[in-house]
């Protein structure tokens, strides 16, 4: 005799504790740890196990979810798919409606103002062509498939953010849309399954570092030069920053009683204010520039430097081939070959 499953109780819905709870004909309740509830319809399609989010308990009763669960049944005898009666009764925002408007929600949040361009950039260029009409509640493995495939090997950097950023639009769009399905565009467990390791199609490659032993030689040259770029290399090499930290660097930061070097959470990558102790040769170049000093220009490189031209003057005096940034990664081998402090320390500094 086919075992009979217990109806669920209207009265119980708020009761049960966490785990899945069926009312029998394809309906499911998912209770989850944090208490949230919510209805499921779970069907076989091809062969295959699938399923719908119906919305929470706070959205629809359990007849109300009957009915919908009797409806979907009925589509699915007609050869239809069950997804038909989500959209009738309340039609699914495209994917490219909820980029715009996640994107809109996140922007606040973001330090760069460039970020928000760059991010709905990426997203028509490789996403929209393939997903940005389609409702987010019919976007499967497959379709994400798509959009990556052409991208992956060939400019792999940029198709892991294009994925990033899917998934990011897609659990804004599932949570709005009260869908409970795994996200087709996570990367562990689903589409790792599917794609080689970014680092391993495309190798990181890093920034060009000249050899620690032969920075005192660097040094001996840029002591030597008066130009604004050289006192600016001079100080990335003692403080380990980045360029842009440095060339951005305001009176208003520097502690000379104290000799510390405070820069701004607005102007660091961690978004962390970030404090620079400063040993005599960085008060040796500050004494040199204070000269400069004025109240129409509060840079201590007069005018912010550019990039271009710190970067040509450390390329004039030391290897064609190096790089500003690589004096972070002389540095940090300095660090770990000669010192006994700890990697997370050698990190933060």
């Amino acid at each position: 005799m086919a075992h009979e499953v217990k109806k669920l109780k209207a009265v119980l819905i708020n009761s049960l504790p966490p785990g899945t709870h069926s009312d029998g004909g394809n309906l499911l309740l998912r209770v989850r740890e944090s208490g949230s509830r919510s209805w499921v319809f779970r069907y076989k399609q091809n062969g295959r196990a699938s399923e719908l989010g119906l919305g929470s308990t706070n959205d629809r009763t359990l007849a109300e979810a009957r009915e919908i669960a009797n409806d979907m049944r009925r589509a699915i005898a007609r050869g239809q798919s069950p997804k038909e009666v989500l959209k009738v009764e309340k039609p699914s925002k495209t994917f490219s409606e909820y980029a715009v408007e996640c994107i809109e929600q996140k922007k606040a949040g973001w330090r760069n103002r460039k970020h928000s361009s760059q991010w709905i950039n990426t997203l028509k260029q490789y996403a929209f062509p393939f997903i940005g009409n389609k409702s987010v509640t019919d976007i499967g493995v497959d379709d994400i498939k798509a959009v990556l495939n052409p991208i992956w090997k060939g400019k792999t950097e940029t198709a892991s953010r294009v994925r990033q950023r899917i998934e990011v639009v897609l659990d804004y769009a599932f949570l709005h849309e009260n869908i409970d399905k795994s996200n087709p565009a996570r990367w562990k467990g689903c589409l790792d399954h599917v794609f080689a390791a970014p680092k391993k199609v495309s190798p990181v490659v890093h920034f060009n570092a000249i050899p620690y032993i032969k920075l005192p030689e660097v040094m001996q040259v840029l002591r030597a030069k008066t130009s604004m770029s050289s006192y600016c290399v001079r100080w990335i090499i003692l403080t380990a920053c980045r360029s842009s930290e440095a060339r951005g660097m305001t009176w208003e930061e520097i502690d000379m009683n104290a000799k510390i070097w405070i820069i701004p959470s607005a102007r660091m990558k961690s978004g962390r204010e970030h404090r620079v102790p400063l040993n005599d040769e960085c008060m040796d170049v500050l004494a040199a520039l204070v000269q400069f000093k004025s109240m129409n220009n509060d840079f201590v490189f007069v005018n912010k430097l550019s990039d271009v031209a710190v970067s040509k003057t450390l390329k004039l005096i030391s290897y064609p081939e190096a790089t500003i940034h690589g004096l972070r990664s002389s540095f940090r081998d300095w660090c770990g070959d000669t010192t006994p402090f700890s990697r997370e320390v050698c990190e933060a500094a």
